[in-house]
């Protein structure tokens, strides 16, 4: 049972929760590269259009963004422990639809499993703030940063399972679907040791503000833009990137090694982005971070060798770590505890809509621009610009703000 009353005392809790959320960042985050890399594969297979080849992953997409205002509802209600439970399970019967789908080769039914596992995607995005709940303001960003480094492991066990699994079965990838199963059910066990502490619950009226009133202050909004655009940017080249690996005359398996250290970039720098926050400051390491993010489009626009392909998909996955883990940060610092259920819930609803509006342009850009690969590559990543802009201009304004209004 979770305890009602977190001691402020010592971080030592919030250390013990740390480490079980980067195991469970590590084993059943697999899943996440694991489906990155194959379902833009296994779509074109079963679609109909080849425009919808990734289909499934913007309706898995949709599926985070339905799911994060109610599994935050129930996390703010039950504690966080039953809400990664629910996600598991979510996860668990999305891979198995999916691999049903591809074995009768349904499209609608492999989109069916996509949505499910979509509640798994959303409650992964709680990790981070669940190790921000009862841990210091000076351990905090840290907390954030080493949740986000078990990503690293998830980084190289997701594509290697792909390698082992895409052709295990008579049916391409349904083994990797497999797969996911049975990283959802360790998950499940996982979740015993995480001991969170409820958030007090109020009588009558909720305390603390309201969603547009906490959505008015300067750094929750910047904060949100920046978290969206970083996200969506991110999943906007991610989601192309295997279509175009392979498109361009490479193999599936270069595909998922450019996977690999894609994910392995956005999960490195967790070790020192905390650090690197506390000594520079939150807003610079979000302005360093969509630099970055703009550095990766460029390299990619320059040509489609396989090099491109790893440095571009590098500096995407670093871009990303900067600019979602310093969002992360400014949003916890800038609510309090009453509001955490409203604010996080709103926070990951809006990142994951702007994640679905990116995932959805993928498809199109890549498969139905310019009538090439080469020419739906370069459509996918021109299309960062004015995103960049948008994060870009929020933070210089937040920065042109007097001190005590920019709060």
């Amino acid at each position: 049972m979770e305890t009602a009353h977190p001691s402020q005392d010592t971080d030592g809790p919030a250390r013990r929760n740390v480490w079980v959320l980067v195991a469970a960042q590590a084993i059943l985050g697999a899943q996440m590269p694991m489906i990155f890399t194959v379902a833009g594969l296994a779509g074109k297979q079963l679609a109909p259009n080849a425009c919808l080849a990734t289909l499934s992953i913007s309706v898995m997409v949709i599926g985070s963004m339905l799911s994060a205002n109610p599994l935050s509802a129930l996390m703010a209600r039950f504690g966080r422990r039953t809400g990664f439970i629910v996600g598991a399970l979510g996860g668990a019967l999305g891979g198995a639809v999916a691999a049903y789908g591809l074995s009768i080769a349904s499209f609608p039914l492999f989109l069916v499993g996509a949505f499910l596992s979509g509640v798994y995607q959303s409650s992964q995005g709680f990790f981070r703030f669940a190790a921000a709940d009862s841990a210091s303001d000076a351990f905090r960003p840290k907390a954030i940063s080493w949740v986000m480094a078990g990503g690293l492991l998830s980084a190289v066990v997701g594509p290697e399972l792909v390698k082992v699994t895409a052709k295990s079965f008579a049916v391409p990838f349904m083994g990797t679907y497999m797969a996911v199963i049975g990283l959802n059910a360790v998950g499940v066990f996982l979740f015993a040791g995480l001991k969170i502490p409820k958030p007090i619950q109020h009588k009558g009226p909720a305390g603390g503000r309201s969603r547009m009133e906490m959505l008015r202050s300067p750094r929750i909004l910047v904060a949100v833009i920046v978290g969206t655009v970083s996200y969506a940017l991110m999943n906007l080249v991610m989601t192309s990137s295997p279509l175009a690996v392979v498109g361009c005359g490479f193999h599936t398996a270069d595909a998922a090694n450019v996977v690999t250290g894609h994910v392995l970039a956005m999960f490195i720098p967790s070790f020192f982005t905390g650090h690197l926050i506390a000594r520079i400051g939150v807003e610079r390491v979000m302005a360093i971070g969509l630099v970055i993010l703009a550095g990766a489009g460029i390299v990619a626009m320059a040509g489609v060798q396989l090099e491109n392909f790893y440095l571009a998909l590098i500096l995407l996955g670093i871009g990303w770590n900067f600019g979602f883990i310093g969002a992360t940060a400014m949003l916890t610092g800038a609510h309090s505890a009453e509001e955490r259920g409203r604010m996080q819930g709103l926070n990951d609803f809006l990142v994951f809509g702007g994640v679905t509006l990116a995932s959805f342009s993928s498809g199109g850009l890549m498969n139905c621009s310019g009538g090439s690969v080469q020419a739906g590559w370069q459509a996918v990543n021109l299309a960062m610009l004015p995103f960049l802009v948008l994060a870009g201009g929020a933070l210089i304004w937040l920065a042109l703000r007097p001190k005590d209004r920019a709060i």
